[in-house]
């Protein structure tokens, strides 16, 4: 077998590259912080992962053209909500533009003063521990400082669609057999 490697890849199509990308379920996050004087700022991201046990490390990605991270940034702290399938509208809230985003979200202030949102599967609470400029994103890392579990499933985003597991077909035990 030939393997042809060449130093400048051919030009990806935009819309190619989503619809591959979108055949992949990502997870539902509202990155969240609350300004010195208690205003609560967040935006949605369906990038949130761990990235390390020891320490333990989260990461996500933010466009550049966000106009909610620089303020987020500067906080230097922020809440991971993993919103829960409830939560959709939690979801069209945040990814709103202007500075109402929380008009409608029900939160309290989290054990690092950040906004904790009601009725979210899970809570990440981080300290920005580093940003790297890759392409047209930021790549965050931050360190987790506490975790708390909450009721429900995650919300998922796939092929243009919210929902959870039940979305999408479960394998058969046929299909989930992996053949070398």
């Amino acid at each position: 077998m030939t393997v042809i490697v060449t130093t400048e890849p051919e030009p990806i199509d935009a819309g190619q590259f989503r619809e591959a990308f979108g055949t992949l379920p990502t997870g539902v996050t509202a990155i969240t912080g609350l300004t010195a004087d208690g205003t609560p700022r967040g935006l949605i991201v369906g990038t949130f992962q761990s990235l390390s046990l020891d320490p333990p490390l989260a990461t996500f990605c933010v466009d550049k053209s966000s106009s909610t991270w620089p303020t987020l940034r500067s906080l230097g702290r922020f809440t991971a909500n993993i919103l829960s399938t409830e939560q959709l509208s939690v979801c069209r809230a945040l990814s709103r533009k202007g500075d109402d985003k929380f008009r409608d979200v029900d939160f309290a202030e989290s054990v690092i003063g950040t906004p904790r949102i009601a009725g979210s599967a899970a809570w990440v609470h981080c300290e920005v521990l580093s940003e790297v400029v890759a392409g047209d994103h930021f790549v965050i890392v931050g360190a987790i400082h506490a975790l708390e579990i909450g009721a429900g499933d995650a919300l998922l985003f796939r092929g243009g669609k919210f929902g959870d597991f039940n979305l999408w077909p479960t394998p058969s035990s046929s299909e989930r057999k992996v053949s070398a």
